[in-house]
Parts: structure tokens; sequence; C-alpha cells
């Protein structure tokens, strides 16, 4: 069946991405959009676009959306309905072909408890494991509470003793039904020193099933990954073949059509590998596969649908160099990566070689609450790994960014830092080696910043000057004080002063010697000491953002007349991110100590517990439960206990 006409049931950069292959092959492109969405690049990129009513869970819709646009197929892209075996049907059903694999195959591999099952049948390792939620003793601690459904890391929870099993048991629960409707958990061993490998699989409809190698996904937070690269830097030859092996027996048990990936959990000690899941879509980091071995996997998707054979054999697949892809997400990594909102003031890669942008985003487009707080995928392709590291590191750092927080800078971190670079990259990465989490500048870098965004506010006044315009910048006919402004950044106040020189340049706080060379509405381009930078600059009504080698650098514009602020309640917790209310668990006249969770917030679908920072006595509760809050919305108020009425208690 020849594809015309294809319905992405998905959004931000995945349509837009899956929109780049199908339009290379002349299929017409139909977007479905919510109003969160309407001004988004993946609607205007579509040849139709689809208002839905609902959202884009709304299965009814979004075929109603395809039969109205005479749509032949329907791209389910990944997460929402992609692994949705009713979802799947309800396509079929319609007449209308459906990419991805058997509503049969989804709806098995949908259940984590099966898929073990299933796994074992086809003689692939699995860890040890119960859906008796009881029988903790023949997992053994640490364990891991796991959603039997769904994925991504909602749901799980690391249990390292007994005492703590039974709230982590009810807390991914909760997570699991609110994730994916179902709430049942089950207990995996946990294997501390740990890799995350899987390798990509393609079948088609005429008995061909094939794999186009591993990916290692190992750098996560929050059970999530963030760094993913092709090849892994710790499989060789010989365990190569055995997990490849391994995956292609799971695909022949399933009779897999499509494209699917295969993950496995590597011990790092033992070089053993086990059995996690299949995923029954195409998956986020499916870029680096594409990059080391050429084949665009959309299009195999396409063609496979469409009755046709894989493009290409096992023997003939090449795979050449190394790739790794970066996901650059709106979230605070200083707070436990929690996610962040807000508009995005400015948004542009510096386009350079063996460097491609998955992006979902543009400059204008405003980050909520309501979806995944990705913004893009950055995937480096080089010769070798660390150049492929440095190079994705550069293209980060070069990236202007402004308007929202991100995890850009502590990527950054990671992929410079000396255990990636050799390769040292368990699940446990993040807490064993703490990279930094923002953006770390020497006194000179940042003054230098501070410069270059005072010197551009001047050209920027000078050049909505009305009076004198004629008159040289800066010039006065008298000895007076130096020009100032003051600038705030991460916290700390920085007094920037300068004056005009009879040479045109500036004397910026009383020793640097600035001359400028070029200004622009969107840049600069100066000489600080000798040293010649160009930077890009975004400003807004209060903040300036420069570029920088490093990153951007971003500054509150202090007003000289600080107007009267909104007075938060001392002893007052606030809201660490937008989210909503899930739970309240004190009242007032409540005494507190120090870890105790006093209420549960929930944000892209995950639970986050509000813990008292001291100890105290609740005095008051600020909001209510099913309230959404916004950043920064104070929750409640704690009295801290006095240290000497503490010991008179003692």
């Amino acid at each position: 069946m020849t594809i015309n006409t294809l319905l992405v049931a998905n959004r931000g950069e995945i349509a837009r991405r899956i929109f780049r292959t199908a339009k290379s092959m002349g299929i017409i492109c139909i977007a479905v959009y919510t109003d969160a969405d309407s001004n988004e690049p993946f609607v205007k990129e579509a040849d139709r676009s689809i208002r839905l009513p609902t959202n884009y869970l709304d299965i009814e819709a979004i075929i109603a959306a395809a039969e109205k646009t005479q749509s032949d197929a329907i791209h389910p892209g990944y997460g929402f309905l992609s692994e949705n075996a009713s979802f799947a049907r309800a396509v079929i059903e319609a007449n209308i072909n459906w990419v991805g694999p058997s509503p049969e195959v989804i709806e098995a591999m949908g259940d984590k408890i099966e898929a073990k099952k299933i796994a074992d049948k086809a003689k692939v390792p699995t860890l040890p494991s119960s859906d008796d939620l009881k029988d903790f003793s023949s997992v053994g601690f640490p364990l891991l509470v796991k959603a039997a459904a769904g994925g991504g890391g909602k749901g799980m929870r690391i249990v390292e003793n007994k005492n703590d099993l039974k709230e982590a048991i009810s807390a991914a629960q909760r997570e699991a039904k609110n994730a994916f409707g179902d709430e049942r958990v089950f207990l995996e061993k946990y294997i501390s020193k740990s890799r995350h490998i899987e390798v990509q699989i393609l079948g088609d409809s005429h008995g061909n099933l094939l794999h186009l190698g591993e990916r290692e996904c190992s750098i996560q937070r929050r059970h999530q990954k963030i760094i993913e690269e092709s090849p892994s830097s710790v499989i060789n030859d010989e365990q190569r073949v055995l997990i490849t092996e391994a995956a292609l027996r799971m695909g022949e048990t399933l009779e897999y059509q499509s494209a699917g990936t295969v993950e496995f959990l590597f011990d790092d000690e033992t070089g053993d590998f086990f059995f996690l899941e299949v995923n029954t879509r195409l998956q986020v980091e499916h870029p680096v596969t594409e990059a080391i071995t050429g084949i665009d996997l959309v299009r195999e998707q396409l063609r496979i649908s469409s009755g046709e054979i894989v493009s290409f054999t096992q023997e003939g697949l090449k795979v050449e160099g190394h790739a790794i892809e970066a996901r650059l997400y709106a979230e605070d990594p200083v707070n436990d990566f929690l996610p962040a909102t807000g508009r995005i003031l400015a948004f542009s890669p510096l386009n350079g070689n063996n460097v491609r942008w998955d992006s979902g985003v543009e400059k204008g487009s405003f980050v909520g609450v309501e979806y995944d707080p990705m913004l893009a995928k950055v995937i480096s392709h080089s010769p070798n790994r660390t150049e492929a590291a440095l190079t994705l590191a550069n293209a980060l750092e070069n990236l202007h960014l402004a308007g929202v927080t991100t995890n850009r800078d502590f990527l950054t971190s990671v992929l410079r830092h000396d255990r990636f670079l050799k390769g040292d990259t368990t699940t446990d990465f993040i807490e064993e080696n703490s990279p930094e989490p923002k953006l770390q500048l020497t006194e000179n870098e940042l003054e230098n910043a501070a410069i270059t965004a005072a010197l551009w506010l001047q050209g920027k006044n000078r050049k909505n000057s009305i009076v004198l315009s004629s008159i040289p910048s800066g010039w006065r006919n008298g000895r007076l004080p130096a020009q100032e402004i003051s600038l705030l950044h991460d916290g700390e106040n920085l007094n920037v002063s300068y004056k005009s020189r009879r040479d045109a340049s500036f004397l910026f706080n009383d020793k640097k010697i600035v001359k400028l060379h070029k200004w622009s509405a969107r840049s600069i381009e100066a000489e600080i000491e000798d040293e010649r930078i160009n930077s890009l600059i975004t400003e807004s009504p209060e903040t300036i953002h420069v570029q920088t080698t490093k990153g951007t650098v971003s500054f509150v514009i202090v007003p000289r007349f600080e107007p009267p602020g909104f007075q938060i309640a001392e002893g007052s917790l606030v809201a660490p991110m937008p989210g909503v209310v899930l739970e309240i668990r004190v009242s007032p006249g409540d005494s507190v100590s120090t870890g105790d969770t006093l209420l549960v917030l929930e944000a892209m679908k995950m639970e986050n517990h509000i813990k008292a920072p001291h100890d105290g006595t609740v005095s008051e509760i600020l909001v209510s439960e099913n309230q959404q809050l916004e950043n920064g919305v104070p929750l409640l108020v704690i009295n801290q206990t006095d240290d000497s009425e503490k010991s008179k208690n003692d």
C-alpha cells in the first residue's frame, strides 16, 4: 500500500523529524495539534494541520483527523499513543495504514511482567524479579520497584532496605497510574554498577529481521536518559555478537515488524547482560544509529508499513565512526533536574560540520507544564568517540539560548568530564561524579560578559537617542562621574562603570580599555584588553543575554529605582517548579523534623516530594490539593524550632 498522505499523531521535534523524511519521499504531511501548540513550528511546517478538541491521547479525534484529510497512514512518533495497542487496533480497523508493529506485539511488550516471560522463552537472560510485592526476599536488596506498563523512569523507585519498601511501592503505584493508567508494579534486582545497552532491530513482512548494532544510554537522571551514543564504549566484539543475537531471538519470538529496540542492563563488573524491555516504537536516541549506519530509520518504517522489504542486508551494513546525542531539556540541574517553564527568547544553534539539531522549538516558543520539557536533540558524528564528545560539547556551548532554565551547561560538563571521555559511563555516573550543574566562569570571564552587556546597552541607547544624536558617544564638555549600570547574575550584583575616551574607546571599571567595532540589534563586536569578541545578544525588558565561548550568560538589568516587590513570609517554602499539589501530609500546628515529606507535587507526570528543610512547627498551609501552581509560589510556612527550646525538650 503506497503512502501518499501521512498523519503524525505527535508533536514538537518528533513530528518535525518524521515530516523531514516523509517530505523527502514526496509524502503529504498532516499535523494534529492542541491549543497550547497552535503557534509551534511543527504546526506551520505540516502541509495541513488539524486542531484536536482535547489532547494527543484522543484516539477518536486523531482518527477523525486522518479520515478528514484522507490520510493513508498514521505514524505515532514516540511517546503518547505510540505504544498503545488500542490505538493501533483502532487505526487498522479504520482501514488506515499503521506505521508500527502489530497491536498484539505492542500489547505483549507493554506489560513488562509478560515481556520477561517471553524473554525467558526466547532464552534471553533476565534479572531476578517478582510480581508478588511481598516477595522481596527472592529478589534481594537493593531492588527496583518498576511500573508494569510504560517507561521513561516513571513509576520507578530504588529501594535499599525493607523499611523504605512500602512507601516506595505506594509512590510508584500512584505515579504509574497517573502516567499510564495502570498502577501495577513489580520488584526487580537492582545493579548499581551497570550500563544501559540497547539494540536497534528492524523487521519486515517478508520475514527479514536485522539489527543495526547497539547504543549505550547510561548517562541518566531520574532514570531518564540524557546522553546516548553508538557504538557502546564498553562492548567488545564477542559481547556485541551475543547481545545482538539475543535481541534478534527476542524479535523472532515476537515475529517483529517495523523498528523496535531491545533494551538490556549490562553488569559492568561481570560483563553479563539482562533483558529489560522492548520499545515497540522509534526511540528518541535513534539518530545516533542513523549517523553511524547511514540508514534513515523513519524511511525504513514507512517502507515496511507499505509492504516493502528492508532496504539493506545484515552483511552489507557498515558502521562508521562514533555518534553521541544529548537531550536538551528545560529543567534545572541545580534544583534536582526539576522541570522549568518560560518563553524562549533566543534559540540560535550554530550549524557546523558533523552536528545535527532535531528541535521542536524556536524563538518565541513557550515551554509549559503540559508536555515533556525536551527542547531538542543534538547529535554529533565524528571518526572517534573523543572527537564526537568534544564536537557535541562545543555545539552546545555555541547555542545562543535564553528565556528558560536548561540543562545545557550540565550536558557540556558531562561531555568534557575526564571519566566520560575515558568511557566510564555507568548509570550512576551523575551521582558518582557530580558534574557541574551550571556554567562555571572565572571572575575575568564574568566581568567581560558584563562589560559586553553594558557596551551593547550603551550602543542601543545611542542608536535610540533623539537629542544630540550627532555628538560622539559619551562626549562631555566637563568632568563628570562615570556612567554606571547594575547587572544581577546568579544572585550576585555586578556594578559596571565606564567612561568615553578621546580615541572613541571606553575605560571600563577604571581598568579595562574597550573598543566597539560593530553594533547591531542582535550582536556586538568589541575588543576588551586586546581580545576581540563577537557576541550574539538578546534583550528583554528585564534581562540581557550575552553569548560567550562557554555558553550564554544571562543578566537581570537592575532598575535604578527598585519597585516594591512581592513579600514572602519568613519561613515559607516555595514551589521549586510548576506543578499540581497531589497530596498535603501536614496540618497547621504539626511538628516536623528535617527531611519529613510535607507535601507532594506532580509535574510532568512525576512525583516530587517537598521535604522540611529544618525542624519546626507548621504555622500555615497556603495551598490546597489539586491546585495548579507556578514556580516560586509559597506552599506553607514553618516556624523553625529555637535551638534553646529544642535543647530543653531534649
